[in-house]
């Protein structure tokens, strides 16, 4: 009976001191990416320019990205995660996705600011998660 309790003890313990250890720990990726910028307006795509691939509601002044499949796929990324994107303030948040011919790609939402969006052009940046 002492060994059976002494040896929960330590694996109750263990388990403690485990999630300790990992705590306040975020996971850091980082990844070289082409940047392009995107708008809502319905000639840059279908008759729903406001809404995402996942069905969020995008507004202007929303620091919001879409991102190429093989971000979801093969490197980690998700819905709702914050990206930071080297060059710019602030955190952006992954709230729609790319057709599957893009690699290696993200669009950062620009409201209905046309001339921002070609203005940024296409630039190579790194993003954190």
């Amino acid at each position: 009976m002492f060994t059976v309790t002494r040896f929960l003890a330590v694996v109750a313990l263990a388990i403690s001191m485990a999630g300790t250890a990992s705590a306040g720990k975020e996971r850091s990726n980082s990844l070289k990416v082409t940047a392009t910028a995107y708008n809502s307006l319905s000639s840059q795509t279908d008759g729903t320019p406001n809404i995402a691939a996942w069905g969020d509601r995008l507004r202007p002044g929303m620091k919001a990205i879409a991102i190429s499949r093989d971000l979801l796929k093969q490197h980690g990324l998700s819905r709702g995660d914050k990206v930071r994107i080297s060059g710019l303030k602030g955190e952006y948040v992954v709230l729609d996705k790319m057709h599957s011919r893009w690699r290696k790609k993200i669009d950062i939402y620009m409201g209905k600011d046309r001339r921002a969006a070609r203005h940024w052009g296409r630039r190579k940046v790194t993003i954190h998660w």
